[in-house]
């Protein structure tokens, strides 16, 4: 389900998901209509855009959090450094990206929500801890956690942070699906994290991240 205020953004991002074979967009609405075509459709997946006039998207995501099931949702912004974004990643969303999202990536970053995985846009992150200097550097104490992790926890957190479902991580790595879920199980306690999100957001911070990429035949 697409949330936005824009009848045309609505219809585009619409147009660009119906056209995957394995996608059902069941509702495209305002954020004053968001809670109860929830209720009605069911979406797997909601995109709900942060700033609308009518009611704001933080409000929404709050009430479809409530919901006995709620769905997975992500933050759609037009703005490279949005001061929403920390305070919708604290209070549940499962990622954000950008409404200029390439087309040809949209339908990917649906089914990596629908799998379990997170969407962190990268252009959207770097502005994030720039602008928001108090959340860019992990404090001593989320240091000392990362540090307890093993190597391999370590490995599965960045796969976290690049988005990847279990089953992803599991095929990545040449290890189950059931064994990947113990190692994010793990990882939510160590960290004291709730949520996917909020431990790929303390990798970044901790500059496991940074130091992936530089490590020698990690291929990133």
């Amino acid at each position: 389900m697409v949330v936005d205020d824009e009848a045309l953004v609505r219809s585009g991002f619409q147009l660009i998901l119906s056209a995957a074979d394995d996608i059902e967009v069941v509702a495209t609405t305002t954020g004053a209509e968001a809670v109860d075509a929830v209720r009605r459709t069911a979406p797997d997946v909601v995109l709900l855009d942060i700033r609308m006039p009518d009611v704001d998207g933080l409000t929404v995501l709050r009430q479809l959090r409530l919901q006995p099931v709620p769905p997975v949702v992500a933050m759609l912004t037009t703005f490279d450094a949005d001061e929403y974004i920390v305070t919708a990643l604290k209070s549940g969303a499962a990622g954000f990206l950008l409404k200029d999202t390439e087309p040809d990536q949209l339908a990917q970053l649906v089914r990596t929500l629908a799998a379990g995985g997170v969407v962190l846009s990268p252009k959207a992150s770097r502005a994030v801890w720039r602008d928001h200097p108090g959340t860019a550097v992990a404090d001593d104490a989320e240091t000392a956690r990362v540090g307890r992790l093993t190597e391999r926890e370590r490995e599965v957190l960045v796969l976290i942070a690049e988005g990847l479902s279990n089953t992803e991580i599991g095929t990545r790595i040449h290890l189950s699906a059931g064994t990947v879920k113990d190692h994010v199980s793990a990882i939510l306690t160590k960290l004291r994290v709730a949520s996917r999100v909020q431990a790929a957001l303390l990798a970044q911070r901790a500059g496991l991240l940074d130091a992936g990429r530089r490590r020698p035949g990690s291929g990133r």
